[in-house]
């Protein structure tokens, strides 16, 4: 099939959404819309295509589709880590769980039977990333569920910022897309501040605050040329709590800090605990504010511990993506600052529709440059596509 212009091949886009990915699947399928129209391109109503994942009273389930999806390039969106969406099970009232989540896409796939042309799963928060990796005899889901959707005959997986890209061994033969929030969190970042913080290394520190995403935090300093540092968890391995060894103490390691500004930048924010230990830590070094910058802010705790550290002027603002659900009560919060990434999204599924590359998705080198106000070399452009490569 020929695209708008009879020179590109592609089949129709059609996106699946289970009953926890249907929020973002709406918000994808309006910018994909967008994008056909800035393009001067025909796009359909819609390119949604309905189907249901009916509950019995037990908790077990079934996918069912209702519109058709043969010959089409299917993507098949789910958050896994969206509590909003409930079910009852034997007359009482339960929130899914990222299991129950995942089960419901592997329903909808077995549901689809192979009649689509191509099949990709759109996870933005991987399904059981913090599980890696093995210490001892315990399991590995993360590789576990990516081999499942393998069997399953899934193309590609699109995620964004996996905690650990190694996870894409486990499947070689398997395209897993990992796409990264940095130009919209830079971004967002950039527009709160509005000029009130130099992007300068006398005014600016970027942070880690563990030795596991120095990585990550490393591309925001060198982009904005400021200095780096981070936090070693030095953790009590003689005892678990909640399937980790707890932690004592968070060692900073980096210079100088008093009368800056820090950007702390992580993966995930789960309960929030270690971030705001990290607060108090560069408070007591007399940082001046501290920004928060994760790709997904679960709280899995709650947030009264963030309004009183907010309250005590621990953190100025948390940015967090919509890649996975924001609760009302979540947005309501002053201190926090929502970062969209659906048009990111969108504009993967039209790139891998129309056979493009998509170096150009995982790197945001140049958009970011921009943003900052310099531009790149020709040398510099050469490393940074290489990478992206």
């Amino acid at each position: 099939m020929l695209g708008a212009h009879g020179n590109i091949r592609s089949f129709p886009i059609a996106i699946l959404a289970t009953p926890g990915g249907g929020h973002l699947a709406e918000m994808v399928d309006k910018q994909l819309k967008g994008l056909a129209a800035e393009n001067g391109e025909p796009s359909p109503p819609t390119f949604l295509r309905q189907s249901l994942c009916h509950r019995f009273q037990n908790g077990e389930g079934k996918g069912v589709l209702i519109d058709s999806i043969r010959g089409t390039d299917l993507y098949v969106i789910v958050d896994v880590s969206n509590h909003g969406v409930k079910y009852v099970r034997h007359g009482v009232e339960c929130s899914m769980s990222p299991d129950e989540h995942f089960q419901d896409l592997k329903r909808l796939l077995g549901a689809v039977k192979n009649v689509a042309q191509r099949m990709t799963v759109v996870m933005p928060l991987l399904y059981e990333s913090r599980q890696h990796k093995m210490n001892g005899r315990e399991s590995l889901d993360c590789a576990m569920a990516l081999q499942e959707l393998e069997r399953l005959n899934v193309h590609s997986i699109m995620t964004i910022d996996a905690h650990n890209s190694h996870v894409m061994n486990a499947i070689p033969m398997t395209g897993l897309e990992n796409l990264h929030a940095t130009y919209q969190l830079t971004k967002a970042f950039l527009k709160e501040t509005n000029g009130n913080v130099r992007i300068d290394p006398d005014d600016l520190f970027v942070a880690s605050p563990d030795l596991g995403g120095m990585e990550r935090a490393r591309y925001f300093a060198e982009h904005f040329k400021v200095h780096l540092a981070g936090f070693w968890k030095q953790r009590d391995l003689t005892r678990v709590v909640n399937g980790k060894n707890p932690i004592l103490e968070h060692k900073f390691l980096g210079g100088s800090v008093a009368g800056k500004s820090a950007l702390v930048v992580d993966d995930l924010l789960a309960s929030g605990g270690s971030l705001i230990e990290v607060c108090h830590e560069l408070k007591q070094r007399q940082v001046k504010d501290i920004f928060l910058s994760v790709t997904f802010a679960l709280f899995s705790e709650g947030y009264e511990a963030y309004d009183e550290a907010y309250e005590q002027g621990m953190f100025t603002r948390v940015f967090g993506t919509n890649g996975t659900w924001i609760p009302p009560e979540l947005l309501a919060r002053e201190w926090f600052v929502p970062v969209d990434v659906t048009k990111f999204i969108a504009k993967f599924i039209r790139t891998f529709n129309q056979d493009k590359s998509v170096s150009r998705l995982l790197d945001s080198t140049e958009k970011i440059n921009k943003l900052l106000g310099r531009t790149l070399g020709q040398r510099e452009m050469a490393s940074s596509q290489a990478s992206a490569g």
